[in-house]
């Protein structure tokens, strides 16, 4: 098994992700036809506690290993290493068993936090079932989630990677078959056809740990190195450095899961005072939060990516003192952030009607949410990718202090936003993203301004390559929307649709990276040794 480079292991990661993802966005079509928007609904509900319980579950504890053990191999203290596997299995796990219990005893109270006494769409019991369901992936999930950390740290991201798509795949299998045969088989109730459903997640999660096990035992000598017990690290030590690592980890999901529960609630709240009927109000919060955030995915999948590379990179660069690669990597992984994201969610705002109508069926409040949601996610991208540098290279200050300031940013400014836009005449409901990507810019410019005072990080590489990003997106961006003026796409037909995507994606991709490759911006991001690493990586992922 070969270690990955950073541009190797940011491929084989976001490889792995938009697969992933791919899958993910697919099984949405006949799910959502199988659930409807009654349906679609009470499955947010369900995600969203699922997210938030698991970060909790999982306590930062995966990432933290991941560095860790990144440490002890730079250090060489490989005994040392194995025992904080074992012991983050332990903890892992104790965690996971008082989540689970939290959700499944406590799940009536979590619902009526979700929607208090609003009227019309789902109930308080119907809530209260898919949460208890779905509670069951808290026991299996968090132990996959440190296993793939623990092979992430040796930068060994191709065989973590695998893991992601063996996971998708069997829970969109489990999923799909078990809604279709409860609701359109058995004709039973669709509550009950989305709590089975939700099952699929402990099936994934399992299929991926089997592979896990399978790849450490026979890689054992490998992996573990031969070494006699570390006295000089104790137990206690390595206890104290997960804890010390793992709460950044923890505020940083657990933020940016609560950005999307936050403006679910109060998008629900304040649509119903501004004469929004409840299921209207119930609908546009979870085609923000859960379906446009399943595209939103797809261009968060880079910065996944990049950071299941960048963690372990950062931080034996950091340990061994080697300040131009830190500053080197962290510009790159901007750099490769932004020439992947910024067209692509251009792109998919432009195409928003088009795109909402093949995966969801045509509903013109889930076009304009997505028409504008997804530009949100090339704010959150930038945000993980600072919020973790500043993470790996151990600046907690500054990580504490920027989470928490954007995410206070986010959640005062989601109602006034929303009442702003309804008195101009426009969509309240654009309200919460615009308050998130406020609440992201305020956290990525703290980090920025401290990494460069403090660390001597500057982004001027990466400033030049932005502008010319822009450009090139721009010079995308006409080129798409004149297509569509001239060659019409009508939404009656969802295979025509697809059609007519295929011809605007690929005017659109070839224009934009016809004009990146003009403006030479593939060797600058990547380098020319970079980007043959690249091409060979991908020949092997397609033969």
């Amino acid at each position: 098994m070969k270690k990955n480079s950073f541009v190797e292991g940011t491929f084989s990661a976001t490889f792995a992700i938009f697969v992933s993802k791919i899958i993910g966005i697919l099984y949405v079509i006949p799910f959502y036809s199988i659930i409807g928007s009654f349906g679609s609904s009470l499955y947010s509900y369900a995600y969203h506690i699922y997210v938030i319980f698991l970060d909790m579950s999982t306590a930062g504890i995966p990432t933290a290993i991941s560095k860790i053990v990144s440490e002890y191999e730079a250090k060489e203290k490989y005994e040392a290493k194995k025992r904080s596997f074992r012991l983050a299995i332990i903890m892992i796990s104790i965690l996971s068993i008082i989540c689970f219990l939290t959700i499944f005893i406590f799940a009536k109270q979590i619902a009526y936090l979700m929607i208090g006494d609003k009227i019309g769409g789902n109930n308080i019991s119907d809530i209260v079932l898919v949460i208890r369901a779905i509670s069951f992936s808290i026991l299996i999930i968090p132990l996959l989630s440190v296993s793939r950390g623990y092979l992430q740290g040796h930068k060994y991201i191709t065989a973590a990677s695998v893991t992601q798509i063996i996971e998708q795949i069997v829970r969109v299998c489990v999923l799909l078959a078990s809604s279709f045969i409860t609701i359109k088989v058995l004709h039973k109730s669709v509550p009950l056809g989305i709590a089975i459903a939700l099952t699929g997640s402990f099936f994934g999660g399992a299929a991926a740990i089997v592979y896990i096990i399978n790849v450490l035992f026979k890689n054992k000598k490998i992996i573990e190195n031969t070494e006699p017990k570390d006295n000089s690290i104790s137990n206690k030590e390595i206890l104290k450095k997960i804890f010390y690592y793992a709460i950044p980890f923890i505020i940083i999901n657990l933020t940016v899961n609560l950005y999307n529960a936050v403006d679910m609630s109060l998008t629900i709240r304040t649509l119903g005072k501004l004469n929004f009927s409840g299921a209207d109000a119930e609908f546009i919060a979870s085609a923000a939060t859960t379906w446009s955030y399943k595209l939103n995915m797809i261009v968060n999948a880079i910065a996944t990516g990049l950071i299941i590379s960048l963690i372990p990179n950062l931080v034996s660069a950091h340990v061994l003192k080697q300040k131009d690669k830190v500053n080197n990597v962290f510009n790159q992984a901007l750099q490769i952030s932004l020439l992947v994201s910024i067209p692509a969610a251009v792109g998919i705002s432009l195409l928003a009607g088009p795109i909402w109508t093949v995966f969801y069926g045509y509903d013109a409040y889930g076009i304009n949410v997505l028409r504008f949601n997804i530009i949100s996610a090339i704010f959150c991208n930038l945000y993980l990718l600072c919020i973790q540098t500043a993470q790996s290279i151990n600046s907690y200050k500054v990580v504490y202090i920027s989470v928490l300031l954007g995410f206070i940013t986010n959640a005062l400014l989601d109602v006034p936003f929303m009442y702003l836009m309804n008195k101009l005449n426009i969509a309240p409901y654009y309200g919460p993203t615009l308050a998130s990507i406020c609440g992201y810019t305020l956290s990525v410019l703290i980090v920025l301004i401290y990494l460069h005072r403090k660390e001597s990080i500057s982004i001027k590489p990466t400033i030049s390559v932005f502008f010319k990003i822009l450009l090139s997106t721009a010079a995308m961006g006409v080129v798409v929307y004149l297509l569509q003026y001239f060659v019409h796409c009508s939404l009656d037909n969802r295979l025509l649709i697809i059609l007519y995507l295929l011809l605007y994606v690929s005017i659109g991709a070839i224009t934009y990276l016809f004009i990146i490759y003009k403006l030479n911006l593939i060797n600058t991001v990547f380098g020319k040794s970079g980007f043959k690493q690249i091409l060979k990586k991908f020949k092997k992922k397609t033969e």
